[in-house]
């Protein structure tokens, strides 16, 4: 099994997005943001006809040959396809990049605006993708705020804290089309599917395919590491937060080191990524800093914040 062997099952919050209790349903998130970084959401209004006409339709743009997917290869706005080893999330690995390929879609602006800078597949070879595309990134973003909210009273702030500051104001809402290869050749043995890594941004909604590989490491300056199995659960989203959800709360809530291992399957997986507004300053909140626990981290746009962290992410 290229990657290594597989970790330890863990055992997340599930999260019920319909509960009548918010603050019962805060509190679960609060508890998983401070333990592990990881949580389950149910009941999150993403149809399940939909995720499986999204897995279907992202299965069919992978399988299109190469010269087609490089058509469409990722430009200086992180839209569009990175192939196989164009991306190295662990800097520190020895391999040239990492095993997947993926696909990039960002915020979906208003055509006829002519501001939609996204790169679409044909229309004549798939025509379903992209109207499946915009309702899957309408219905994760509706998600994300819905959580976002939960997130804003688990910290004791008003619960649309989050859309007060600006940060939904056209927020970076970026969905990643996920394709990880099943058999690998040797000289990728001990290769990555996704290489560890925390995530920039404020948080992150995973569908995936039920396949197995995702693990976290909830202490990464353990040595050695501890990596744990996060497992599929049905009609569930997993949902991690991310590095600037971290900055916000002093290191309060952690964003946590996470890898997907090579099984010797194929998977497939959707990742939504909701961040906020590039020009909004993210900085410590009050309720999460005292004289006695200053602000670790300066202000800092998270537009800045991200660009920076992606320039070192690719090559």
């Amino acid at each position: 099994m290229a990657g290594g062997g597989g970790g330890n099952r863990l055992d997340l919050p599930v999260v019920d997005l319909a509960s009548s209790d918010p603050r019962a349903a805060a509190d679960s998130i609060r508890k998983a943001c401070v333990e592990s970084g990881f949580f389950y959401v149910v009941n999150h209004g993403v149809e399940e006809l939909l995720l499986k006409r999204l897995f279907a339709e992202s299965s069919k743009f992978f399988e299109l040959p190469m010269e087609e997917k490089m058509a469409l290869r990722r430009n200086s706005n992180h839209r569009g396809y990175t192939p196989p080893y164009a991306e190295k999330l662990d800097p520190s690995s020895k391999f040239e990049g990492d095993l997947k390929e993926s696909l990039y879609i960002g915020p979906i602006g208003d055509e006829g605006l002519q501001n939609d800078a996204n790169q679409w597949p044909s229309e004549e070879r798939l025509p379903s993708w992209r109207e499946t595309i915009k309702m899957y990134h309408a219905s994760a973003l509706a998600t994300g705020k819905r959580i976002l909210s939960l997130i804003a009273l688990s910290l004791n702030l008003d619960d649309e804290f989050f859309e007060n500051i600006g940060a939904f104001s056209c927020p970076s809402a970026f969905l990643r089309l996920l394709h990880y290869p099943g058999e690998v050749d040797d000289s990728d043995d001990g290769n990555y599917g996704a290489s560890a890594h925390s995530d920039y941004g404020m948080i992150t909604l995973l569908a995936t395919d039920g396949t197995p590989g995702l693990q976290i490491c909830r202490e990464k300056d353990r040595n050695p590491q501890i990596w744990e199995d996060v497992h599929h659960i049905d009609g569930a989203l997993i949902v991690n937060i991310g590095d600037l959800l971290e900055r916000w709360t002093n290191c309060i809530y952690r964003s946590t080191v996470h890898r997907v291992v090579a099984v010797g399957k194929e998977r497939y997986s959707v990742a939504f990524f909701l961040d906020p507004n590039p020009d909004l300053v993210v900085q410590c909140l009050e309720s999460c800093c005292s004289e006695s626990c200053p602000p670790r981290f300066s202000p800092i746009k998270s537009g800045d914040y991200l660009k920076e962290r992606l320039s070192v992410t690719y090559k």
